[in-house]
């Protein structure tokens, strides 16, 4: 056997300049050899028998490989041969499979992109292909969409149900079935196998109620006009992005998702008004909210996240997801129980106030402590008034008005019922 080299030796060893490449044995294992050729690049190369030919075996260049890392592969490729395994086919067997378990290890998120490529001809247009991303997006996404959807199963999908499964019924529903359809593709793709974890009959039926026995569509759980007050005033005291959201998704009485996707180009602070685009709002049509006092200094406060458009950016300059503003309300709920007390009920149905609901509130307020006309909450909160010949003479949106109205909606709030 070859004298062994150190890898200072190795590292000292040079091409003689002439002809092609040139080897030396390094010892330590019998066939190891180093290989340089003209350029002055290093490479380890294993000289062995397999099955009765000649070979020679690379394992890898140096200096990425050490002098002790190929010997240790020097020795497992006899092993190898030993045992009657050819290490190169072995090596190539060893990368198909590696490849095809890639190829396999699909996670939710790419699935749902691959899902919308695939299909974007069945959408009736852009807005309903961003909305059917955005449930995704927003609900399963935090909870199964890094999961390989060879991995997932009831108790993923039940997760990500549950927390919107009672307040947000409908939309929870949908959700499901969305999903649904994803892990359908993915299996009929060839990245996963077995049964659907989404599917509702004979599967999620047994372990959640009934959507239709949970909650109307569009009954959202309201705070009390008699609790809004103090439940504000439990809000302002509250530290966090989604906090502040929460308090001008209130003031502002908008949607969650309006709230959420507010960008700062959407601001004029001079003329004190939020026009959100019609690619936005539920209607298809702009809407422009006035801007109290109390909204502007909620904006003024906010840090500005450098390459984030959005007033309410996540730590990662995205846009908050809608479970963060809903989870600020149930974190107020669970200390209301734990100090002893009911919390911020629905005075009607007795579940948990949502922020949805929050809408309804200052609906009620508007109808019962307001002598405002009906048409302008309805503007405020961006519901369609009047037949459509109404609406095309009446060519204003009343912003100015609204103002006021929003301007004591915001006095209401923060003044402490006796």
């Amino acid at each position: 056997m070859a004298a062994e080299l150190s890898a200072i030796e190795i590292k000292r060893l040079a091409h003689p300049g002439t002809g092609r490449n040139v080897t030396y044995p390094v010892g330590g294992v019998s066939g190891l050899l180093i290989q340089i050729v003209p350029s002055g690049a290093k490479s380890w190369i294993l000289r062995t028998m397999v099955a009765g030919k000649r070979r020679e075996i690379g394992l890898g260049g140096f200096p990425d490989v050490t002098l002790g890392q190929a010997r240790d592969r020097a020795r497992e490729a006899k092993d190898l041969i030993r045992q009657g395994i050819d290490p190169v086919e072995h090596r190539k067997a060893a990368r198909a499979a590696l490849v095809a378990h890639q190829k396999r290890g699909l996670t939710f998120a790419d699935a749902v992109d691959r899902y919308l490529t695939a299909k974007l001809d069945e959408f009736s247009n852009e807005k309903h292909r961003k909305q059917w991303r955005a449930t995704l997006d927003a609900y399963a996404g935090p909870e199964i969409g890094n999961m390989l959807v060879s991995d997932i199963a009831v108790q993923d999908v039940q997760r990500a149900l549950e927390p919107i499964w009672s307040t947000k019924t409908e939309t929870a529903s949908r959700l499901r079935g969305r999903i649904e359809s994803v892990m359908a593709w993915a299996t009929v793709a060839g990245h996963r196998s077995g049964d659907n974890p989404a599917r509702w009959r004979g599967n999620l039926d047994a372990i959640l109620p009934k959507p239709g026995r949970v909650a109307k569509s569009g009954n959202h759980p309201a705070l009390s006009l008699a609790h809004a007050p103090a439940w504000f005033a439990e809000l302002r005291k509250r530290d966090g992005t989604a906090a502040r959201a929460l308090e001008f998704l209130t003031l502002t009485a908008a949607r969650s998702g309006e709230v959420r996707g507010a960008t700062w180009d959407e601001l004029d602070l001079d003329e004190k008004i939020w026009t959100i685009p019609a690619a936005r709002m539920k209607a298809d049509r702009e809407h422009r909210v006035p801007l109290t006092d109390a909204t502007i200094a909620i904006v003024e406060a906010l840090p500005r996240l450098e390459g984030s458009p959005y007033l309410f950016a996540a730590p990662r300059g995205g846009a908050l997801s809608d479970m963060s503003i809903g989870a600020v309300m149930r974190r107020m709920q669970e200390a209301e129980e734990k100090a002893g007390n009911k919390g911020w009920l629905d005075p009607r149905s007795g579940r948990p106030a949502v922020p949805h609901g929050l809408r309804s509130t200052f609906r009620d307020w508007a109808a019962e402590r307001t002598d405002y006309p009906r048409e302008m909450a309805e503007l405020a909160l961006a519901h369609t008034v009047g037949s459509e010949v109404e609406r095309a003479y009446r060519r204003g949106d009343m912003v100015e008005k609204r103002r006021e109205m929003m301007e004591k909606w915001g006095e209401f709030l923060n003044c402490p019922q006796k």
